[in-house]
């Protein structure tokens, strides 16, 4: 849930696939229109859970595109007719089988195209809400985090988690660019912002501006 009593903002969580990935139904209350965000594996289950909550996908935005975050998504993108967002400076890892791990994480070969590239500082008006599209390179180089400012949450991938930070041993990945990503970035919004991360369990910027250990290199 978000922090604001009065929003019309929902949000599902589904642990999924080889690494306990989170992927995200943010949905309107009323409309029930929803965007799912970063479909790990499992579509027939994520179909069993929109359908179950009588929620009709009009996107697919993902923060990253490594296999544990994609897996699931063309076979939404068919089944729903939506569009897959994703960072301008993802697009060659999210091609690429070897860049994006989907063999050695999924077990199975992935390509995939995103529909609509998108940079930072981009909105998305998307099922009644305002995405806002911050670039934070650093897991990899084109990582985004989502952010609403109307209700006071950002989805981080795999940039922030709980006291904690993503890995950046992988393709394209850089510890320079996380640190600076979320230091120069993540911690400048208020500290009341809510955080969903890709792992894990969710947090807050202020929180993790106390206890996450990028802020002892900042």
């Amino acid at each position: 849930m978000n922090n604001q009593d009065n929003s019309k903002l929902r949000i599902k969580t589904c642990v999924l696939g080889m690494v306990s990935t989170n992927t995200y139904l943010a949905y309107h209350i009323d409309t029930k229109q929803a965007v799912i965000i970063d479909p790990a594996d499992n579509a027939p289950y994520l179909e069993e859970q929109c359908a179950a909550l009588n929620l009709t996908p009009v996107a697919i935005l993902l923060t990253h595109g490594h296999s544990d975050h994609i897996l699931a998504a063309d076979e939404l993108k068919r089944k729903y007719k939506i569009p897959v967002y994703a960072g301008e400076k993802e697009e060659e890892l999210l091609k690429d089988p070897m860049m994006n791990l989907s063999v050695a994480i999924g077990g199975r070969s992935v390509s995939l195209k995103a529909d609509c590239l998108v940079k930072d500082k981009d909105v998305l008006d998307l099922a009644g809400f305002s995405f806002q599209v911050m670039e934070t390179p650093g897991h990899t180089e084109g990582s985004v985090c989502y952010y609403l400012p109307d209700e006071e949450l950002v989805f981080s991938g795999d940039t922030l988690f709980e006291e904690s930070l993503g890995r950046t041993d992988f393709p394209t990945g850089s510890s320079r660019k996380i640190i600076e990503s979320i230091g120069n970035k993540l911690f400048l919004l208020p500290e009341v912002t809510f955080v969903y991360p890709g792992h894990g369990s969710p947090t807050s910027i202020g929180h993790e501006k106390k206890y996450n250990p990028v802020a002892s290199y900042l």
